[in-house]
């Protein structure tokens, strides 16, 4: 291995150990093997990694929701992963690590708010819809939110609660900000503008019944968004995302921080926007104290303007070119009846990447 990449990693690594204090590391159990054997074996809540009193007594009382916490957080991650994938940030995750995102996070930046949102909207999405596919027995279907049936349809199948997902979420993830700092009140927000996505986007879907697909009689039922719409929606609230500052005042329990909008002149954030209040690194250049791994070696679009682009994503210093053979399917027929038989083809393609 390089030396230079040991040596980042290292940095990296005692970086990140100096901000596990206010760190949500419970999320490592979307990659760690804790993740692995929550639906197979009994948890042992004691062992999940950073967890304050609040979310081990939840995690005890109600063990059977937990697969779908760590479910709901790799969801998070991995639509982070896609969201950002041409950006200098990319939202990288370090293996072996409880302090996944590294000391990206440790900021209160535009990122770290993305992250919050998006892994407590994944936390409500996987638990709502555990409810509704019948793997836990302390909930299940919504019959709170039918109202009567509209013209040509009627109320069927299993309607989704998502405002029980969103309880637990609520419960689990808000559970360590409590802290009467900027981060705390931050994070709190953030989690809930993420939460508020699913809420909004709830929409009726509906199958049909009846000979020939004649829809003679057709039943709906209240279901969640994709959550890759929950995605993009919280991807656009990241670009416009507000910028705050911090505010000092005593109560009686004495120094409180609170958070305000910069800038008077523009509207103030809504609870469905997201908030910030340090800026972010540039990403460029690998940086262990930021938690930058910079964008050396990276794939970029040649023919893009945009962040994605060369020019942009390399940060000015250029970019490397070089054909790669690949093997696809090509000139497929569809054979009557019934199968397909492609043949193979090699295609030879540039792959650009930053210098």
């Amino acid at each position: 291995m390089d030396l230079y990449l040991v040596g980042y990693l290292m940095c990296m690594w005692l970086s990140s150990s100096r901000v596990l204090g206010g760190y949500p590391i419970w999320w490592s159990l979307a990659l760690g093997q804790q993740y692995s054997s929550l639906g197979s074996q009994p948890i042992l809540c004691g062992s999940i990694p950073g967890l304050v009193p609040k979310q081990l007594r939840f995690c005890r009382n109600y063990i059977e929701i937990m697969p779908s916490v760590a479910e709901g957080v790799k969801l998070g991650i991995q639509e982070c992963q896609h969201q950002f994938r041409g950006r200098r940030w990319n939202c990288t995750t370090i293996k072996d690590n409880l302090a996944i995102f590294g000391p990206v996070l440790d900021k209160a930046t535009r990122e770290s708010a993305f992250v919050h949102a998006i892994a407590s909207a994944g936390v409500a999405f996987a638990v709502t819809r555990s409810c509704a596919e019948g793997t836990s027995t302390m909930c299940g279907c919504d019959s709170h939110h039918k109202g009567p049936p509209g013209e040509g349809w009627k109320w069927g199948g299993c309607s989704e609660d998502a405002e029980f997902g969103v309880l637990v979420s609520r419960e689990f993830a808000d559970a360590r900000e409590n802290r009467p700092d900027a981060r705390s009140a931050m994070n709190r927000h953030n989690n809930e503008a993420g939460r508020m996505t699913i809420l909004e986007n709830m929409h009726l879907r509906c199958k049909c019944h009846g000979l020939s697909g004649s829809c003679e009689v057709k039943t709906c039922w209240w279901a969640q968004p994709d959550f890759r719409l929950l995605g993009d929606y919280l991807k656009d609230k990241y670009d416009s995302a507000s910028e705050m500052m911090v505010e000092k005042h005593r109560e009686s329990r004495g120094w409180v921080e609170t958070l305000r909008a910069k800038y008077a002149f523009f509207k103030h954030p809504t609870e469905r926007d997201l908030v910030y209040y340090e800026g972010s690194p540039n990403f460029c250049e690998p940086n262990p104290e930021t938690g930058s791994f910079g964008t050396r070696d990276r794939v970029c679009n040649v023919s893009s303007h945009g962040i994605e682009g060369c020019d942009l994503l390399c940060c000015g210093r250029g970019h490397n070119t070089r054909t790669e053979k690949r093997k696809e399917k090509c000139h497929c027929i569809f054979h009557w009846c019934c199968y397909v038989s492609c043949q193979e083809c090699v295609r030879v393609y540039d792959v650009h990447t930053c210098k």
